[in-house]
């Protein structure tokens, strides 16, 4: 393995975790390159990639993120850029980064065919550089499976490169290899593992909600490192509210009005309480907001109001930062149990 192109079918499947699980099960030196960002991050009046900067920072690599991607925006790229100068580009970086590693690794964007309009997607990527693609499949079974026979017509073509793909998050792993595996592997698909759904990874922490809440820290800041497994919603009385079995459940995240002191409370007595996010705006009285500093409890607050800041951590994803050891660790070991190392370094 030299360079490798790591794809994905559709966004959400896991890529960029797998990809460390992958570079710290291989343990080679390698150089880290995503030629067209698609998660911006906004970073001392820079430009930066998400995924790109997690690598940086977590691998110690020597590049600055904004070097290792071309641009973000399709408009501007497609300005500044046609296929052949576009492809000059790649190479460039990737010889520029890749100088003097085991092996390089070029992730792209949330689908197969994301950057297609500039010339950035997998398939054309694997065609300029004659780098092997290695596709990571999520989502449910069906989508799996429309993805992979979408991938098997043209897993086959000479100028495809496609060296194998990487099935993520099952959730039940012996039906799934009783039931697809042989259909998969009649496909011609080069099936390079099966990694099982683990429900840890899918785990917020607090410091990570309060960032991307845009959230005002007024409690408990020097707690924000704790887990969140489940999250409650206070719109009911005090009472009715700790009658409720996600109530009494560790680790959670309760999010209620500021002016719901008796809802605050009743969070910090039942312990175990990893954060409380209030919304509107409203500030609760001091002693409230002593206490659950006291107990080590972060009170985060926002503007919007409750349904609106409910929905809005809903809808995070739990990507990975650099302090999430523990979840790092994990994936290394899917990796190291569910993957063909060994038919990867050969890719």
């Amino acid at each position: 393995m030299n360079s490798l192109i790591i794809a994905s079918t559709r966004e959400n499947a896991g890529k960029t975790s797998v990809l460390i699980g992958l570079a710290k099960a291989l343990g080679k030196k390698f150089g880290y390159i995503k030629p067209l960002g698609d998660r911006f991050l906004y970073r001392k009046k820079r430009l930066w990639d998400y995924d790109a900067a997690l690598l940086v920072n977590l691998f110690q690599l020597t590049e600055e993120p904004e070097n290792i991607s071309i641009g973000f925006d399709h408009s501007k790229l497609r300005y500044m850029y046609n296929q052949e100068s576009i492809t000059r580009e790649t190479a460039r970086i990737m010889e520029e980064v890749g100088k003097d590693k085991d092996a390089l690794f070029i992730e792209c964007g949330k689908n197969l065919s994301y950057g297609a309009s500039v010339y950035l997607d997998p398939l054309t990527l694997s065609q300029a550089t004659g780098s092997k693609v290695l596709i990571i499949a999520g989502g449910s079974e069906d989508e799996i499976a429309d993805d992979l026979a979408f991938i098997q017509r043209f897993v086959g073509a000479d100028e495809a490169h496609v060296g194998g793909v990487i099935i993520n998050r099952i959730k039940q792993m012996d039906d799934f290899k009783t039931v697809h595996q042989e259909e998969i592997e009649q496909l011609g698909i080069n099936l390079l593992g099966v990694i099982p759904y683990e429900k840890e990874l899918t785990t917020l922490s607090v410091n990570y909600v309060a960032e991307k809440l845009f959230a005002r820290v007024i409690a408990g800041e020097n707690a924000l490192g704790g887990t969140i497994r489940n999250v409650f919603v206070g719109a009911m009385s005090a009472n009715v509210a700790v009658a409720e079995p996600l109530f009494s459940k560790p680790d959670k995240l309760i999010i209620t009005s500021g002016d719901r002191s008796d809802m605050i409370i009743a969070a910090l007595e039942a312990g175990e309480t990893s954060c409380i996010v209030l919304t509107n705006n409203i500030v609760p009285p001091a002693n409230v907001t002593s206490k659950a500093s006291e107990q080590k409890v972060p009170i985060l607050l926002v503007p919007g109001d409750t349904y609106a800041t409910a929905t809005q951590v809903e809808a995070l994803e739990p990507l990975l930062t650099k302090d999430d050891a523990d979840k790092i660790e994990i994936i290394t070991k899917l990796v190291k149990g569910n993957v063909d190392l060994k038919a990867i370094e050969a890719l």
